[in-house]
């Protein structure tokens, strides 16, 4: 629903009409009008300032159409105080009937003829559309994008699980994209690189919605200790991934489409391949370069997405709907705090505290300096009572603890999960030299490590635990044998087989080929909750260069694969040793079909 705004655009020949309208007198001029008794009485206006009003109205031509406004009401406000203040003598043709008559009449004509609709600006209840009336980047028509949005179709629930994800958080992101002037839609690009999952990781590299390798994350300020991770922090990572973004879209000149191929692949390989295309004769934008595998689908895949989040009933999909408002707000926090007080004080599960705040990897908050967290709009009024209601409440528990014969300061510190150099702070040792019999106070957890289920070390056990229950399974394509067969045997995605065994939809399967595809145990409602926010990993081939001293063994211990995924993936022959330079491809972040 809009309201009407009426602006009155006036033309010279109408100010002359009004003028005749007002005033009813064809021998009386405007100086003669405005006497200076007159003028007197309306409040000592200067004579000057009430000529210098209705030659404002003369010259309406020459200014804009909101100036032509203030010059009439300029006048009217002159006349019309003179018309409504009794102790002023009012001139006699005001008081003829029909002046009242015309000055109905050009009101009639103002709201008529001269008067313009405004509508106020709009805004949507739903965030998704809220974006998607904001778009900015240009409409690309490519096959690449036609592929991804045929697999979309064919998996309808995809995007609407990711919606889910993305509620917390999609608001927060979008504001501060609003402040960078970056393309809004930036903010969908979670969905291409993590699919929304807070706790995404890749095996050490890659981490977080936004997916930061740690050189770069440490390039744009995010850190990554004992007790946080910033490339899991909402807010951190998504004012560094903006901060990246728009110094990528400075080195390719405003092409967003580059400056996102560049995010994905890097921005050296993104003008290697621009030099290249130059110096043949060819041109250089996104859809030309000769991009890695994974680039030359990142970015058509962004696009995909967002041509559906415009129109999502076109494409078959019912996406989750996420309401235009803030979900959370940052809270900040003077000292360290126990995320189980956290919790109690907030009316939150510890789990819910970590499901917002993904970048505490232990039970507590940093134990050095600010740190702030973001709770859910309706809990910061309690948590902020409590603090004020508990001033003198400590944050963290301490223990006296008695150093043992054989105690180092790294085992304690193990133990407690803490870091010696905070025993050390708290303790105001210079070294790590401790004696037996003496004691240090060790800040400890208010509860047991199991309380503490998404702290980085509970998600790493549960990981370990999921993957032992995983069914491995090497199918041997045969004559006759589909991508699309093979998934409805094993009750898996196509997608997922082409991720497991880095295949191409295009290229038919060979015969003989051995397929891995990893099968999992009926779950549970639960146990799929449960590895949601364990943390599920984002599929991507990583290349490894073979350093002296490696083994296949080393290796898989190092990616969390086994030897077998290894020679698959890389035709080795057991009769053939690897030998240092040698590049394998290694698939990580196998993601549980059943969660996509």
């Amino acid at each position: 629903m809009c309201r009407r705004i009426k602006v009155i655009i006036l033309f010279r020949p109408f100010c002359y009409l009004l003028t005749l309208l007002l005033f009813s007198c064809e021998t009386t001029t405007i100086s003669s009008i405005i006497t200076s008794d007159q003028v007197n009485n309306i409040y000592n206006v200067e004579a000057v300032e009430a000529v210098e009003a209705v030659e404002a109205v003369e010259a309406v031509e020459a200014v804009e159409a909101v100036e032509a406004v203030e010059a009439v009401e300029a006048v009217e406000a002159v006349h019309l105080t003179d018309i409504s203040n009794k102790s002023i003598e009012i001139p006699s043709f005001i008081k003829d009937s029909q002046e009242e008559d015309k000055i109905s009449l050009v009101d009639e004509v103002l709201d008529s003829e001269l008067a313009v609709t405004i509508a106020e600006p709009v805004i949507e209840d739903s965030l998704w559309k809220y974006i998607s009336n904001r778009y900015s980047l240009d409409v690309y028509h490519n096959s690449k994008i036609d592929e991804h949005v045929s697999w979309f179709r064919k998996n309808p629930g995809y995007l609407s699980r990711v919606s889910a994800r993305a509620e917390p958080y999609l608001y927060l992101i979008v504001e501060e994209l609003e402040k960078s002037n970056v393309p809004i839609e930036i903010a969908l690009l979670p969905i291409v690189e993590s699919a929304f999952y807070p706790f995404s990781y890749s095996h050490g590299t890659a981490s977080g919605l936004w997916q930061f390798i740690p050189s770069t994350a440490k390039l744009y300020g995010l850190q990554d200790n004992w007790w946080r991770d910033d490339r899991r922090d909402v807010v951190a990572s998504t004012r560094a991934a903006i901060r990246y973004l728009l110094n990528l879209n400075k080195i390719f000149k405003g092409d967003w489409l580059l400056s996102i191929a560049a995010y994905n692949s890097g921005p050296g390989r993104v003008q290697r391949e621009i030099r290249k295309n130059k110096e043949l004769g060819l041109k250089t934008d996104f859809w030309n370069l000769h991009l890695p595998p994974e680039t030359r689908s990142y970015v058509p895949k962004l696009l995909a997405v967002s041509k559906i989040i415009k129109n999502p009933s076109t494409y078959n999909q019912d996406i989750s709907p996420i309401d235009n408002k803030k979900q959370v707000e940052l809270v900040l926090l003077n000292s360290q705090f126990d995320l189980a007080l956290i919790a109690q004080w907030s009316d939150l599960s510890v789990d819910e505290v970590y499901s917002l705040n993904p970048g505490l990897k232990r039970w507590a908050t940093p134990s050095e300096g600010e740190y702030s967290i973001l709770l859910p709009v309706d809990k910061v009024a309690l948590f902020k009572h409590n603090i004020a209601k508990n001033p003198n409440k400590e944050k963290v528990s301490w223990l006296r603890y008695k150093i043992q014969p054989g105690d180092s300061l790294s085992e304690i510190a193990l133990k407690y999960r803490t870091t010696v150099e905070q025993i050390k702070n708290l303790n105001g040792i210079d070294s790590n030299i401790i004696i037996s019999g003496k004691y240090l106070i060790v800040p400890v957890a208010q509860k047991e490590a199991r309380f503490y289920s998404l702290s980085e070390e509970q998600r790493r056990k549960q990981r370990i635990k999921d993957k032992t229950n995983v069914i491995k399974i090497i199918h041997t394509v045969v004559e006759g044998d589909s991508l699309w067969e093979i998934a409805k045997k094993y009750s898996v995605r196509i997608d997922s087989i082409v991720k497991w065994n880095q295949l191409s939809h295009s290229i038919p399967l060979r015969l003989g080929k051995k397929l891995l595809i990893y099968k999992q145990p009926k779950k549970t409602n639960s146990n799929i909750l449960a590895a949601t926010k364990v943390g599920i990993d984002i599929d991507r081939e990583v290349v490894y260069t073979i350093k002296k001293g490696d083994n296949l063994s080393t290796i898989a211990y190092k990616f969390d694969v086994s030897t077998e995924e290894l020679k698959l993936w890389n035709n080795i022959d057991n009769d053939k040793p690897i030998h240092p330079g040698q590049k394998l491809k290694i698939v990580v972040n196998i993601i549980n079909s059943e969660m996509k």
